[in-house]
């Protein structure tokens, strides 16, 4: 089988195309025509082919992960879910985040305390960010010391309360909700009693959740 043209596309950088004699298209990378040799009028065999398409489909995959991190976190299950969508297999989804996690570019532990900074910043508490880290698909093993990371409970519910009601007097009803709204949002009973006591309120957890 003979090379009859090699081309870059002008608007896919990094895509080679092979023209094969008989119409057969070769979509490759530069990494393939370097790792095969491949020159117009070379005459390949069609083992040969075959082992550039799965080379291919591994580099574009590469290509296509590293790329997917570079615009915004992820973390390894997400990335390799992303990549199926696009058209990877399996196996080429998984090789290109284990090669991206090798080269330190994917990292979980990091990813995670991302994760949790961002929802702690944002007035959450912690079974929320245990919600997001396995929605997420953070390993299991790694939430303890992501969570490590976030900033005292009573900090945060200290400056829910604050922007909710702007340092005007609250009261009971006021304060139910404002205690629904806090466990709603992950903080645990104990912290939002402790912040609700700092109000003056004498609320119940019972009460609080026929409140919500």
């Amino acid at each position: 089988m003979r090379i009859e043209k090699i081309e870059k596309p002008k608007h896919r950088q990094g895509r080679i195309l092979v023209h094969l004699e008989g119409g057969d298209l070769l979509r490759i990378t530069e990494d393939e025509l370097l790792r095969f040799d491949l020159y117009t009028g070379l005459d390949i065999s069609p083992e040969t082919v075959v082992e550039c398409q799965k080379h291919a489909a591994q580099s574009e995959a590469r290509q296509r992960a590293a790329g997917m991190i570079a615009a915004r976190p992820l973390s390894k299950k997400e990335l390799t879910k992303r990549l199926r969508g696009k058209g990877a297999d399996d196996r080429d989804a998984e090789a290109a985040a284990d090669w991206l996690e090798d080269i330190g570019a994917l990292d979980d532990l990091a990813y995670a305390k991302t994760v949790v900074r961002h929802y702690s910043a944002n007035g959450y508490g912690e079974a929320k960010l245990r919600d997001e880290l396995c929605r997420r698909g953070v390993p299991r093993e790694l939430w303890d010391e992501a969570l490590a990371s976030a900033p005292d409970a009573r900090e945060t519910i200290a400056r829910v309360i604050a922007a909710r009601t702007k340092g005007l007097p609250q009261d009971e009803k006021a304060r139910k909700k404002l205690s629904g709204l806090l466990l709603r949002r992950g903080f645990a009973w104990r912290d939002v009693k402790a912040a609700l006591n700092a109000l003056g309120a004498e609320i119940t957890e019972e009460e609080t959740w026929q409140e919500t």
